[in-house]
């Protein structure tokens, strides 16, 4: 036994000795350092990653070989003869990467030169770490060319999961993968003042930023390779694959809360005003220089599984964000961004189990407590003196639970055929607590809050996708095909009796209006010369700021897909290339669908491609649109409407004329040309989308006649015809000089969304999509977008400057719900005069505005780097509204928000 131990003994130390440590440096042909470089020594699964300024070190055996391998990079193997390496690596030209599964062809400048269709591939680390941005919809929003988010307040669940869109489609009508395979979307539909209202989307922010290793954009109409809602494109999130290397940052910022302008007095003011403790708006407390005070923790850590290549990435936030509250009008003491307590966690692993054959999974959990204003409850009878004298400000509180995991197997035949079986389940459940309000109906005996009931939807997906490359046909040939089957399940769910139930005045739920009456107060709009005038009115019933979901609202349905798909790709010589795909649909709920596309690339010489696509496309509607119903209050000029939000199968919306929900049908074309030229890329792409038949939420018809105790209704429709013609532009420079590092990159959309008809029928066109209606969807397109992001490095120090200037944005405000004769200026005018003098008085224009944003970066040592910076740094604020804008504040949400300049600090961390 001892001479077994020292037999052991001998060897491990041999080995030890037999082994040497190897570090370096790996930059780009342009000598800009790499981050993020996979390093593995050959043959073994001992492997590092080079740090922010492209350095590595790793212990390897005598005589070893390294692999470099990077995205868009040629992987390079090296011995390690030395103990120093200085690595260069040359960027592929179009090369196929295995990893890639949305995109194709890639390179690592933002966008891929050689491709047929438009697309950016976004690195995070670069944007999490050279910008305050904390949330996948603002970074976006400020580095992808045609993608707009918005932050709203006053209007319900949207505060809380921010709406996004691409080239100014609906945020239900951009896909998003997450590894290549569909993500679910949030059962929250939006509704009120927000963009896309009507629309469902999927919720980006439920993604930690931490798991992310890059953000592929494709923009173009992908329905005929991907299904529904691929009409504006499709954003493919890939996940974190680095092991040996944990990574993280702690980031605090806040906002400053000196608002410019002149308020009137009474109002929020420009220093922080304050609610009271309570939340509902009768004192204004301290002040406050600055608000909206946000922590963010992430971490991210890989690990090897086994010797052969299998891994397990997991990466865990923490955010904590305060509210912001900026100057309202005296109907909206609470106004501005949501408060924001979340936990997020993801992880992704592959382990292989046979030669060419691996398994996989992914998923995560994001739970986020959100607490946001509702409109201010300032006299009447929805107010309660004993409870709230003075009037109070309702919170809509919301616990949104996102969770989801895929899992699958790869393999590889001998044949050359590769094959991917997979199942994704998804589940997004919206729970309302409302806080800070009151049931009127119960009077000074109703509780302060309320659970509310909520919505859910959870989506699973099976897939098997195959494919093959044939390298001796012309220039080479790849050809994909698969299935997919989908189920989807959505559901309502009621809360607490006392959040929906109107209370009679011996505190009874009215169950028969005849014989039961709701407590009333003296009606301050009696007019004894009107006999249908009455000196009383009764006190509304369910929770004030959002009522809620009663056992007559609860749904619960589900339906199915399922999907063929085939698509090529050939060469046909080395400078031309053409793609095709045709892809069938089959749902439970309205029938088939055939789509087609035809994309094609030509090489006009080394370093200038021409390309183009056009394709045909659908969007499914979805089971919220179909099913969601609700009874709530709505606030304008005219005071409080109590309304109802009726069903697409329910008899009441039949009752109205309005049809059975269709598909969108969509016809997307681009042409654009790509060039790279050195130190220098552009991309330039057009673009035109026609959607027909597209679902619009409607105005307010009259439905008093209904005996539903409501005084309108509103649908969803398939309603409009749209055009959309567009411009993205994509401009990047990149060069060092000596150790100076310096990029300079320019994007831009332009962007014009016209109305072609609204398809009203026998209904009125102004109730059924009226001028309000028609500018909340165009403004969801706005004219342009463009942005300057200039870098500069030089060993332990970077530096960001970024200018992005927000076109013009116009909306119309309640004055278009007013009589159009208080708006007549001579007798002799005609209607059309006095429309256009409302239409002019109603109009709400919000000019254009370039923000600034700047960044300063400090590597205080090898592992470790700190960066300060402003978004918004001169605090640039929207043109203040004097009229009644939609959100309740001086402003709207347009694109560039409301909260002014936001001031942080990151400490990041590698090790």
């Amino acid at each position: 036994m001892k001479k077994i131990a020292v037999l052991l003994f001998l060897l491990n130390t041999a080995f030890l000795f037999a082994q040497k440590e190897v570090s370096g440096i790996v930059k780009d042909k342009t000598g800009a350092p790499l981050p993020g470089v996979n390093i593995v020594e050959k043959g073994t699964s001992n492997g590092v990653s080079t740090d922010f300024e492209g350095s590595f070190r790793i212990k390897v055996k005598e005589g070893a070989i390294l692999i470099f391998s990077y995205v868009g990079f040629t992987t390079i193997e090296k011995s390690a003869s030395g103990d120093k390496l200085n690595i260069v690596l040359n960027e592929n030209d179009g090369q196929i990467l295995n990893d890639v599964v949305v995109v194709g062809s890639r390179n690592t400048k933002r966008t891929v030169v050689n491709s047929a269709v438009p697309i950016d591939v976004i690195n995070v680390k670069d944007v999490t770490t050279q910008s305050g941005k904390i949330e996948i919809n603002q970074m976006l929003q400020y580095v992808a060319p045609s993608f707009n988010a918005n932050k709203q307040s006053g209007s319900d669940g949207a505060d809380h999961v921010d709406p996004a869109s691409l080239r100014g489609m609906g945020p239900d009508q951009t896909l998003v993968l997450i590894n290549g395979k569909r993500r679910h979307q949030s059962s929250l539909i939006n509704l009120f003042g927000t963009r896309g209202r009507g629309n469902t989307g999927t919720d980006l922010n439920a993604i930690p930023a931490s798991s992310i290793k890059r953000i592929e954009i494709l923009r173009d109409g992908a329905a005929a390779q991907y299904g529904s809602d691929a009409i504006a494109g499709v954003i493919n999130i890939v996940t974190n694959d680095n092991v040996n290397e944990f990574t993280g940052s702690v980031t605090y910022g806040a906002f400053n809360t000196h608002a410019k302008g002149d308020f009137p007095e009474g109002t929020a003011n420009t220093k922080g005003y304050r609610l009271d403790q309570h939340g509902n708006g009768n004192s204004f407390g301290k002040d406050q220089d600055f608000d909206g005070g946000s922590v963010q923790i992430g971490a991210n850590y890989g690990t090897k599984i086994g010797t052969k290549g299998g891994y397990v990435n997991v990466t865990g936030e923490f955010l904590n964000k305060n509210k912001t509250l900026r100057p309202g009008f005296d109907f909206r003491k609470g106004f501005g961004e949501a408060e924001i307590q979340g936990v997020n966690l993801f992880v992704n692993l592959a382990v292989p189990i046979a030669d060419k054959t691996e398994f996989y999974a992914f998923g995560g959990s994001n739970f986020r407590d959100t607490d946001a204003y509702a409109f201010t409850r300032n006299d009447g009878e929805r107010v309660v003196e004993a409870i709230y004298p003075g009037g109070f400000t309702p919170r809509i509180t919301s616990k949104i639970n996102d969770n989801s995991i895929a899992a699958g197997i790869r393999t590889e035949s001998t044949g050359g055929w590769k094959w991917d079986f997979s199942n994704t389940l998804g589940k997004n459940k919206f729970h309302y607590d409302i806080k800070g309000t009151l049931n009127a109906s119960l009077e000074e005996k109703s509780p302060t809050e309320f659970d509310a009931g909520g919505h859910s939807l959870l989506q699973n997906t099976t897939n098997l996708d195959v494919s093959k490359n044939y390298g001796d046909i012309l220039g080479g040939l790849n050809l994909a095909f698969g299935a997919e089957f989908r189920m989807e399940k959505f559901e309502i769910f009621a809360g607490e009796e006392g959040s929906y139930a109107t209370y009679d005045t011996n505190g009874v739920p009215i169950t028969d209006p005849t014989t039961q009456s709701a407590p009333t107060v003296p009606n301050p709009d009696y007019d004894p010369t009107d006999p249908e005038s009455s000196p009383t009115i009764p006190r509304p019933g369910g929770s004030q700021g959002f009522p809620g979901y009663s056992p007559a609202n609860e749904v619960n349905k589900n339906r199915s897909n399922f999907s063929l798909y085939t698509d090529a790709e050939l060469d046909v010589t080395e400078a031309w290339m053409v793609s095709g795909a045709v892809r069938f649909e089959n749902y439970s709920d309205f029938g088939s669908t055939l789509n087609g596309k035809l994309a094609s690339r030509l090489k006009l010489t080394d370093k200038i491609n021409l390309r183009g696509s056009v394709s045909t496309g659908f969007r499914a509607p979805s089971l919220a649109q179909i099913y969601y119903n609700l009874r709530f209050t709505n606030f304008s000029s005219a005071g409080a409407t109590e309304v109802l939000l009726a069903p697409n199968d329910s008899e009441i919306t039949r009752a109205f004329g309005i049809q059975k929900l269709n598909e969108e049908k969509a016809l997307n074309a681009s042409l654009g040309f790509t060039a790279s030229l050195g130190d220098f890329t552009a991309t330039v792409d057009g673009y035109l989308i026609n959607v027909n038949d597209r679902i619009v939420l409607t105005g307010y018809f009259d439905a008093s006649h209904l005996g539903t105790n409501v005084d309108k209704a509103q649908f969803f429709v398939n309603g409009v015809d749209t055009k959309t013609i567009g411009l993205d532009v994509v401009l990047a420079w990149k060069k060092t000089i000596n150790e100076n590092r310096f990029s300079a990159t320019l994007v831009g959309n332009i962007n014009d969304m016209k109305i072609d008809k609204v398809k009203n029928g026998a209904l009125d066109e102004k109730t059924f999509f009226g001028e309000r209606d028609k500018a909340f969807l165009l403004a969801s397109a706005p004219p342009n977008k463009f942005g300057l992001n200039l870098n500069y490095g030089r060993k332990w120090f970077d530096a960001g400057l970024a200018f992005t200037r927000f076109s013009e944005v116009k909306l119309l405000d309640y004055q278009m719900d007013e009589d159009p004769e208080d708006y007549r200026t001579d007798p002799s005018e005609t209607d059309a005069q006095v429309f256009a003098n409302q239409k002019k008085a109603a109009t709400d224009t919000y000019g254009a505005k370039i923000v600034t944003d700047l960044t300063l970066g400090f590597k205080v040592s090898k592992s470790t780097k700190i960066s300060i910076g402003a978004n918004n740094l001169l605090n640039i604020y929207p043109d203040q509204q004097d009229d009644w804008v939609e959100a309740g504040g001086y402003w709207d949400a347009v694109q560039m928000g409301f909260n002014g300049a936001y001031y942080y600090a990151r400490l990041g961390f590698n090790f």
